[in-house]
């Protein structure tokens, strides 16, 4: 049936792409009546996660912080649709780069990079950082990705994203392709979202974030450290509607010299403290604190390995 569908689909949202920017933020306009205003898209999550992340403030805050979000998520909706026929070189007229000549200087010292970011601002704009090189061949900008559920929209996406050159790699295939492109001597800039819930037995480690107690993958860190490569945390910004920043903060050129789990929490805390200057920019929708650690301690133990194992109920 997807084979079927996804023609259809692509040819819709191809279509709407090629609209101007002014047209498709007038679409995003009348998106936000009808997925906040009439139906209350994922509403009840999004409040919980506002009201639990930050106390300090009150009703009309939050209130607003809530309807400039949903403002936001139909105008990222819309900006992703449009990557679909977008020239590369366009997309960087919305998207300015700051700091990649420290990326291009690693690259000829023989150094690869990677970048820790989180679900804030249009990340999917990020794929442009591959027109940073000025045109060289020999580096590649590797896009992790999780497949989603929906064969259709997964599709969708992935051609969405890979429009600028970027090159996606399933996540379960990272170590491969970073070996891979080692061998070959391509440099490589590895994009690693890394603020996703895990699933139980991913559960690594429990950090502060958010004023949540909050279970993390640290698979990120694992790979980081075996291929010592330059970490770099992406600190994004939108000045403006249609205007984003992207800044790349080095974090360490020598990730094996940090004690276990230090690179995860101050990744943590970098974005914690990018989400609180405009927070109506993350992803509220997200149930991101649905584990919690009492379930996890009553459900699983962890080894002296890491490893999570379940529980036998008859204990």
């Amino acid at each position: 049936m997807s084979k079927i569908i996804y023609p259809i689909v692509y040819g819709i949202c191809y279509a709407i792409s090629l609209l101007p920017f002014r047209v498709l933020y007038c679409i995003s306009d009348v998106l936000y009546l009808l997925i906040y205003k009439m139906a209350g898209y994922r509403i009840r999550v999004v409040r919980n996660n506002l009201q639990t992340s930050f106390p300090e403030k009150d009703e009309k805050e939050l209130r607003t912080i809530e309807r400039k979000f949903y403002h936001f998520l139909c105008d990222y909706f819309m900006e992703t649709m449009k990557l679909l026929s977008i020239k590369p070189k366009n997309l960087l007229k919305h998207l300015e780069l700051r700091n990649v000549e420290e990326i291009v200087r690693y690259f000829d010292e023989g150094q690869d990079t990677c970048t820790l970011l989180g679900h804030y601002c249009n990340w999917e704009y990020l794929s442009a950082t591959n027109l940073g090189w000025n045109g060289r061949k020999d580096t590649t900008l590797a896009l992790v990705y999780h497949p989603l559920h929906s064969e259709v929209m997964d599709r969708l996406l992935l051609a969405a994203r890979a429009h600028a050159g970027g090159v996606m790699v399933p996540k379960q295939e990272i170590l491969r392709y970073m070996i891979r492109y080692k061998q070959q001597g391509i440099s490589t800039l590895f994009g690693l979202i890394s603020d996703q819930s895990p699933k139980w037995e991913s559960i690594h480690l429990w950090l502060p974030f958010l004023n949540h107690e909050t279970p993390v993958f640290t698979g990120a860190e694992r790979l980081i450290r075996k291929m010592n490569n330059a970490v770099f945390y992406i600190e994004m910004s939108r000045p403006k509607r249609g205007k984003y920043i992207a800044d790349f903060q080095l974090i360490t050129r020598t990730p094996r010299e940090w004690e276990e789990n230090e690179l995860t929490r101050e990744f943590f805390r970098m974005l914690e403290n990018t989400i609180r200057k405009n927070p109506h920019l993350y992803l509220w929708s997200h149930d991101r604190w649905k584990r919690t650690r009492e379930e996890f301690e009553r459900r699983f133990t962890v080894d002296a390995r890491g490893h999570v194992t379940k529980k036998d109920p008859a204990n």
